[in-house]
């Protein structure tokens, strides 16, 4: 019975964007410990790291009858096949970062596929921990269409101490990692709702 009941529950697929590209990013150790815990904890929802940085700066010029260069198209594919998604971004001068903003504009291009769907945000950085670049990333999603959870928010002030990650950029604050568990679990209940799958 419980195994039909397992099987029977809709997998939420979760497309995993960070906006950061440097190696060890706080935000990309974000990610990383967003899709542990959906293995380890969460049931019915997988969460798949979407690499943004083969991305050429989107140009118009590289739309050649309808179509996209190769690589533009495997990422509006993901994008596409995906019910929601977690981005991850620090704040540059008070907005996301240029990398990502680039990753959603490709995505948005005729047809945008990135409508209807819903999708969390987190973010790790000084001061406000980010903030910012979330505020500016829900007015971006406005005009994709894109259902964003309001609560719980999650800011993270990587700098303060006691530290949050390792020297590698791993997550290992447990009381962070719960924040981000509450985070995905807003989400998933979102996508479920949104996809029809619940009352």
């Amino acid at each position: 019975m419980q195994a039909a009941a397992m099987a029977a529950q809709p997998v939420i697929k979760v497309a995993g964007l960070c906006g950061s590209l440097r190696k060890g990013s706080y935000n990309r150790g974000l990610l990383n410990a967003a899709m542990e815990i959906c293995k380890d904890s969460i049931t019915g929802m997988e969460i798949e790291y979407v690499d943004i940085s083969p991305l050429p700066f989107l140009n118009t010029d590289l739309e050649v009858n309808g179509t996209y260069p190769p690589v533009v198209e495997a990422f509006r594919k993901k994008i596409e096949e995906a019910d929601c998604f977690l981005f991850a971004s620090p704040e540059y001068n008070y907005s996301i970062t240029g990398p990502l903003k680039n990753a959603i504009d490709w995505a948005s291009r005729p047809p945008n596929v990135w409508a209807d769907k819903a999708a969390a945000m987190v973010s790790a950085g000084g001061g406000f921990g980010g903030g910012r670049s979330q505020y500016h990333l829900r007015q971006i999603g406005v005009f994709l269409d894109l259902h964003f959870i309001n609560k719980p928010e999650f800011f993270l002030n990587a700098f303060q101490q006691p530290p949050k990650f390792d020297s590698d950029g791993v997550l290992t604050d447990e009381e962070t990692k719960q924040r981000l568990r509450a985070v995905l679990l807003a989400l998933q209940a979102l996508a479920l709702k949104l996809k029809g799958k619940c009352e």
